[in-house]
C-alpha cells in the first residue's frame, strides 16, 4: 500500500497554511514546465527560500519532536508522486544514520541549526568523508545522485529541537533507499512517515 494512503485524515488547521498551499502550487507548476534537474534545483531553491523566510505557517502537529528519534512528517504528496514536502524534526542530540535518497531533494532550515556530514563512495564501496556544513535558519541545501546523495544530519543545537522543510522528487516515504554502516555496507529501508494526519491545504473556507 502506498505510504500516503495509510494516513488517517486531514488536519483542520490551527495554523494559516495558505503559504504552504502557494508553495505546493508553485512547485507543481515548476515541474510541469521542466524536467531538467539543474533547473528544478535552482528554481526550487528560490521557492523554498521564500517559504522558510517566515515561521507562521507550519501547523504545530508537524513540529513535535520524539524523545528517542527524529520525526519525518508528510506535509504534501503530489497526486502523481512527482514530489513530496516533509517537515523533519530533531530533538536535542538526535541524528539520522548515514543514508541516501536516490532522488533529488532540497532541504531548508525553518528553525534551529542542522549539521550535515557528507560522504562519497569509493570504487570498492567504502564511505569517504566529503566535508561538513552547518545549515542555519533560512539556508537551503540540495542533494541528488548527480551532485552528492549520501549524508548524515544531526541537530546542531544541544538544548532545543531543530526543524527543516524538505522537498523530494518522489513520494520519499515510499522510496526504497539505503542506510550505510561505517564500512559502506548498505541496508535498504523505506522510511514511511511519522504522522497519522496530514494538513488540509485545500480548504479555503477560513480564507487561509
Amino acid at each position: 500500500m502506498n505510504a500516503v494512503s495509510t494516513l488517517q485524515r486531514p488536519v483542520e488547521g490551527a495554523a494559516d497554511i495558505g503559504r504552504l498551499r502557494g508553495f505546493v502550487t508553485a512547485f507543481a507548476d515548476l515541474l510541469a514546465a521542466t524536467r531538467d534537474e539543474g533547473a528544478i534545483l535552482e528554481s526550487g531553491r528560490a521557492l523554498l527560500s521564500r517559504l522558510i523566510a517566515r515561521d507562521d505557517w507550519l501547523p504545530e502537529q508537524f513540529t513535535r519532536p520524539h524523545p528517542d528519534r527524529y520525526q519525518q512528517y508528510l506535509l504534501h504528496c503530489d497526486s502523481r508522486e512527482r514530489f513530496s514536502v516533509v517537515s523533519f524534526v530533531w530533538g536535542p542530540g538526535q541524528s539520522t544514520p548515514i543514508h541516501d535518497h536516490t532522488v533529488w531533494g532540497l532541504v531548508g532550515v525553518l528553525r534551529g541549526v542542522e549539521k550535515v556530514e557528507r560522504f562519497r563512495q569509493s570504487p570498492d564501496g567504502r564511505l569517504i568523508p566529503h566535508g561538513e556544513q552547518f545549515l542555519r535558519e533560512g539556508e537551503v541545501d540540495a542533494v541528488s545522485p548527480r551532485i552528492g546523495d549520501i549524508h548524515r544530519v544531526t541537530n546542531g543545537l544541544p538544548d532545543r529541537p531543530s526543524i527543516s522543510i524538505h522537498v523530494y522528487g518522489a513520494n520519499i516515504g515510499a522510496v526504497e533507499r539505503a542506510t550505510y554502516a561505517a564500512d559502506g555496507t548498505p541496508k535498504t529501508f523505506i522510511s514511511g512517515y511519522a504522522n497519522g494526519v496530514i494538513p488540509n491545504l485545500w480548504d479555503r473556507s477560513r480564507n487561509a
